[in-house]
């Protein structure tokens, strides 16, 4: 059923629900497809009922979603996971994209070791022309970005977050379920349970307009002026740099930077935060950058768009109630 003119994208869940990872994969491989004159082949894994986001993933470009369900894989299987992709990309696929999520980094180095052949991490861009793959991906914090070539066949590839505009493309999405090439309950290593941080706030991976606060805020209160504008714009996550949560002002869940959390928002909003090397690494591939900072010297804003010399604790009330007379009016 497989040829190498078909492109692989592994689409990522979290306790039954699919991620914009997921959606960001199919894209790239419908992207990819086009090119070659093939299909898109995306599976899905996880406990019975999983299959229902099929229709999700043919709409954003899936002509074949491959759904895999077991109670095996109701927590992250890797060693069945790898496993059981390994071999459908044996098969015959031109390309495969995985997310470099916390997961996906782990996936797709154990899919790639069982399959022989090397694969591109963190890619931010990528095209491919006839056996080779080119991939861009950025190096030393981000200070260069260094170009890679795969000719081995598939192209192995995980995306960084943002790099790819999840965009719908409507395909057929036949459904194919298979079962997993080694039982999920014999394997070694076992996740006995996944802990979603937050509750019900938005993933720093998924939010397209993320607000961060850094030590100009002061005072651990005062993030409430952070979180005020987060919930102004209403898809707002809320992040901080490592000194913040070092501090314990915020969860280290909430980190952003080359220790933390890497993120590329359509907007990013750095409230406070100076601009250390290792907190650019984790967002200036953000879309639109935004710069709050007292000291006009600061280096964050030399990866700004767009720079607000001025008191913080000043300039976030005002900002936050401008972001609401414009979602009003």
């Amino acid at each position: 059923m497989s040829n190498s003119n078909n492109t692989f994208a592994f689409a990522e869940s979290c306790l039954g629900n699919i991620r914009r990872a997921s959606l960001e994969a199919v894209t790239a491989a419908r992207q990819v497809a086009d090119q070659t004159g093939g299909q898109v082949h995306a599976m899905i894994a996880g406990a019975p009922g999983i299959g229902q986001h099929a229709a999700k993933l043919a709409a954003h470009g899936a002509d074949v979603v491959i759904v895999l369900e077991h109670a095996g894989f109701t927590h992250y299987n890797p060693e069945a996971l790898a496993a059981t992709i390994a071999a459908r990309i044996t098969s015959g696929y031109g390309a495969a994209f995985f997310a470099a999520s916390a997961q996906g980094h782990d996936l797709v180095a154990r899919s790639a070791a069982k399959l022989g052949v090397p694969y591109a991490s963190d890619v931010t861009e990528f095209s491919i022309a006839g056996d080779t793959a080119t991939v861009k991906h950025p190096g030393y914090t981000n200070k260069v970005i260094q170009t890679f070539s795969l000719k081995a066949t598939p192209a192995i590839i995980s995306l960084r977050a943002g790099a790819v505009l999840p965009k719908e493309s409507a395909k057929a999405g036949t459904i194919e379920t298979i079962t997993s090439v080694i039982d999920p309950s014999s394997v070694r290593v076992k996740v006995t349970a996944t802990e979603v941080s937050g509750g019900a706030k938005l993933d720093l991976g998924e939010a397209p307009v993320i607000i961060s606060g850094g030590r100009g805020l002061k005072e651990a209160a005062n993030f409430k002026l952070v979180e005020d504008l987060a919930a102004a714009f209403g898809n707002a996550a809320v992040g901080a740099t490592r000194a913040v949560t070092d501090d314990g002002w915020r969860p280290h869940s909430d980190q952003i930077g080359q220790t933390g959390r890497l993120v590329s928002p359509d907007l990013y909003v750095a409230c406070g935060i100076s601009g250390a090397i290792q907190h650019l690494a984790g967002m200036r591939t953000a879309k639109t950058i935004v710069a709050i900072n007292k000291d006009r010297e600061a280096p964050i804003f030399k990866v700004a768009d767009y720079g607000i010399v001025g008191d913080v604790l000043q300039v976030l009330p005002v900002l936050t109630d401008a972001v609401k007379k414009a979602k009003s009016g």
